[in-house]
């Protein structure tokens, strides 16, 4: 009687002794984040709640969080590409974003705020390969310009936006453009588009994103301003916002003109929308990136193995009608005079892993039409072999 006495005492003893451990983790757990999110976001000027749900910081421009990057300790910042005038004046208009033009008071920039539920998410998002070819669960359909004919300086296009709706919160869709150079470790690349991505964000919305990396995501890199590296320089549009409309197939087209060019002076990749600064990578990130040999356009899908892949684009394959599948139009890329080239026919390959899935199609130029250089890509998805 005495002995079950004791062994029923040491397992409630064990079992509070559980308890308390996983009490002293999760609270270890909650002031980790605590920290984290202190050091991600910076003291604001101004708050600002975003018809979105997103919470935005106007932060002072020379206190971003990109600056906490070992390598832009002394980087000295540059407002604008150095072949625009620095007294140079816009129109105050309102952007696809939703948000005005200078949202932010003179001398901040829009930074949104990181929470603990994204800080929780992104635990599943380290590794994540989207961005890579071989990986399992990804699947491509890109044009991308043959590397003999480079170097290259930039790449642009005008691009149709929707909203795939994805079956699962751990799947990702996109559409973009990149700039790259290297391969394998060496592997130094800049993406720019849009993209439906819940874990990330934690809902099924379209975003506006960017990636980096100096050694093809093996150390470095990540989305928008997850870790150090982009500066901010737009007072009113900012990586990580939420488009409010979207494209719908066979009627109205939202498009975006999106470029990633380098400004030849300074060195650094600059993002524009619709001719709108959002800001640029600095030059010293890059182990391997003083120009581009290689550049590109189209869709991406991931999905955990063994299961359905989402649709890409609007979700139907390319047939050159452009209300139908979603495009690139004015495509052009950059030489190292700064001048922008539309590539023909013979200097690109397309590439899709499933052609049951997706599907690209690089037309060239169409006279006919006011489109200029152009490409489709997409597809409904679904058994795709993973």
């Amino acid at each position: 009687m005495i002995s079950t006495l004791i062994v029923v005492l040491c397992l409630i003893i064990g079992g509070v002794s559980h308890v308390i451990y996983g009490i002293q983790n999760t609270l270890k757990e909650d002031l980790e984040l605590e920290k984290q999110l202190r050091l991600i976001n910076k003291p604001p000027v101004k708050s600002i709640y975003t018809e979105f749900g997103d919470i935005v910081d106007c932060i002072d421009i020379n206190k971003q969080p990109a600056f906490d990057h070992p390598l832009l300790k002394h980087h000295k910042l540059q407002r604008k590409p150095s072949f625009e005038k620095t007294n140079a004046k816009t129109s105050p208009t309102r952007s696809i974003f939703g948000l005005d033009k200078n949202i932010c008071p003179s001398g901040t920039v829009p930074i949104r705020r990181t929470t603990k539920d994204d800080l929780i998410r992104e635990k599943s998002l380290l590794n994540d390969d989207i961005m890579t070819q071989k990986a399992p669960g990804i699947h491509l359909a890109e044009v991308s310009l043959k590397s003999r004919y480079g170097p290259y300086y930039g790449v642009s296009g005008r691009n149709s936006i929707y909203n795939p709706r994805l079956n699962r919160t751990d799947q990702i869709s996109l559409s973009n453009l990149w700039v790259q150079n290297g391969e394998g470790d060496a592997g130094n690349k800049i993406s720019f588009g849009w993209h439906v991505h819940p874990y990330l964000y934690g809902d099924d919305a379209t975003y506006f994103y960017s990636t980096w990396t100096s050694d093809n995501y093996k150390r470095t890199g990540c989305y928008n301003i997850r870790c150090p590296g982009f500066v901010q320089t737009s007072k009113g549009n900012y990586l990580g916002a939420s488009i409010s409309n979207t494209s719908i197939y066979g009627g109205i087209m939202v498009v975006a003109d999106l470029s990633i060019f380098q400004d030849l002076v300074t060195k650094n990749w600059w993002l524009q929308v619709d001719g709108k600064n959002f800001g640029y990578f600095p030059a010293a990130l890059f182990s391997n990136l003083a120009s581009a040999d290689q550049v590109g356009g189209g869709g991406r899908t991931r999905t955990p193995p063994g299961t359905p892949s989402p649709p890409m684009g609007s979700g139907h394959f390319p047939d050159n009608i452009i209300v139908h599948a979603c495009y690139f139009s004015f495509v052009s890329f950059r030489d190292a005079s700064g001048k922008n080239h539309g590539p023909e026919v013979n200097q690109v390959k397309s590439f899709t892993d499933n052609s049951h899935c997706y599907g690209v199609k690089y037309y060239g130029y169409i006279p006919k039409r006011n489109i200029g250089y152009f490409l489709q890509f997409g597809g409904p998805g679904g058994n795709c072999g993973d």
